[in-house]
């Protein structure tokens, strides 16, 4: 819907009522205090300390203190007007070992952070795995084996055991396809395997525990249970060329359609698992287990940043991301990048979630993270980021134009509340709305949160 606005006579792109606007965040990436209450390591305190993994060798054990900072965290998106928290639950803090006794302590953290937003009228949003998988479970094999499936729907339930009677929407996994194929196949990320097998194991026990974790939360009486995929639409550099168009083919397989297919259709794509079965038997996907991952979901978490554009080309060797893509180039679009160096196209958006709609209708949606990296810095208590305003923008009124041509899109949350450790990139790469000086932990709010909190107060752009 768009209206006029009656102070400035221009066009305003309206979201439907109830629409939800939020941000979100990761528990390794914000919290701290990694060894404190009982808190045991994860595969990313062991990827960090391993030397040459991490930019600088630099780590979580700090991040942005908010574990101890929350309440200043939680203050600021009430002041930012935000509906919506996404957070993640650190395993490890729940269930050190990865089975076995529950931490109270850990669950106490979570149970203070929950009741602070329900404070300043902020719905909370759980998601159960974003990436820090107990190390004790990686040195049993970690997601390549079944029972760190079986493991995670146990822990899922302590969780909600505790805080269930507050949290409505439930996340099981976010972005499997990195964990999968970055932490087993390139060994950009934790746990830094280069076995490509092992990604698709781990990608299949992923999807596993997705749907043991829906069931067993279904069970205890979670109210909306979702899933966050990592999701980007493929192109042929020539549209009219079989070859690319093939490669293109490909490629969106073995980044989206092997997980959307699972979870939305009950079933692996049949090309996907031909292709699978060159890296490994398929012994590891047994009787039941497509029914158990495709069970009803309430909404599909979508997370995205960058389009993809392929060619074909012999000769090209394959991608480590993508195995078995001999012959795939990825050309350079020409488009604007970020500080990450991945290019803007805000109508890849668009496209992605008409291309949902489609092919998977009936899903409700929900943009879970979308946002970008730029070179920003704190001048005289002021971060002027107008190319991140310029992003969110453009991301925004495609979803808007998306939700005309029958997205049925239900909510918004910005990557992410505050610049955190990145992951392999450690502190070099920020995609705050809020800058935190990383040696005072001073929080300054940036032009772009300024302005997204008006879009927020409008329902609209």
């Amino acid at each position: 819907m768009t209206q006029t606005d009656d102070r400035t006579g221009t066009g305003l792109a309206l979201f439907p009522t109830g629409f939800r606007w939020g941000v979100a965040t990761a528990s390794y990436q914000i919290e701290g205090a990694t060894r404190e209450d009982g808190r045991a390591p994860s595969i990313w305190d062991t990827f960090a300390r391993t030397s040459g993994r991490v930019h600088l060798g630099q780590t979580g054990d700090v991040a942005c203190d908010h574990y101890h900072r929350y309440p200043e965290d939680v203050a600021l998106m009430r002041e930012l007007g935000v509906d919506t928290y996404r957070f993640s639950v650190a395993w490890p803090r729940i269930r050190p070992d990865g089975t076995g006794p529950v931490n109270p302590r850990g669950l106490d953290f979570y149970d203070r952070l929950v009741d602070a937003l329900l404070a300043s009228g902020i719905e909370p949003m759980a998601t159960l795995y974003h990436w820090d998988l107990p190390q004790s479970l990686e040195d049993r094999g970690g997601w390549t084996v079944r029972e760190t499936a079986e493991y995670f729907a146990e822990y899922a339930v302590a969780v909600h055991d505790r805080l269930g009677d507050r949290i409505r929407t439930w996340t099981t996994l976010n972005e499997p396809w990195c964990s999968a194929f970055l932490g087993y196949a390139t060994g950009d990320q934790a746990p830094g395997r280069t076995e490509p097998g092992a990604a698709f194991r781990a990608a299949h026990h992923l999807l596993l525990g997705h749907g043991l974790a829906a069931r067993a939360l279904r069970s205890a009486g979670a109210r909306e249970v979702s899933v966050t995929v990592n999701l980007t639409p493929v192109s042929p550099r020539d549209p009219l060329d079989r070859h690319d168009v093939a490669a293109a083919g490909l490629v969106d397989g073995l980044h989206n359609r092997i997980f959307l297919d699972p979870l939305l259709k009950g079933r692996y794509p049949a090309d996907m698992l031909e292709h699978m079965a060159r890296f490994t038997s398929l012994e590891h996907i047994a009787d039941g287990d497509e029914e158990i991952i495709g069970a009803p979901i309430d909404l599909l978490g979508v997370n995205y940043y960058a389009p993809t554009f392929v060619a074909a080309r012999v000769g090209t060797p394959s991608s480590d991301r993508f195995p078995g893509t001999e012959g795939v180039e990825y050309p350079e679009p020409g488009l604007p990048v970020t500080a990450m160096g991945w290019p803007v196209e805000a109508d890849g958006l668009r496209r992605l979630l008409v291309r949902l709609a489609r092919d998977y209708p009936s899903t409700p949606l929900m943009i879970t993270e979308n946002g970008a990296a730029y070179h920003d810095s704190a001048v005289d208590g002021r971060v002027a980021d107008a190319e991140r305003i310029d992003y969110l923008r453009s991301h925004l009124l495609a979803a808007h134009q998306a939700i005309g041509e029958g997205a049925d899109l239900r909510g918004y949350l910005a990557w992410s509340l505050l610049d955190n450790f990145e992951w392999a990139y450690g502190y070099d790469k920020r995609f705050g709305l809020i800058h935190v000086d990383y040696a005072t932990q001073r929080r300054t709010l940036k032009d772009s949160a300024l302005w997204y909190s008006g879009v927020i107060g409008r329902n609209g752009i």
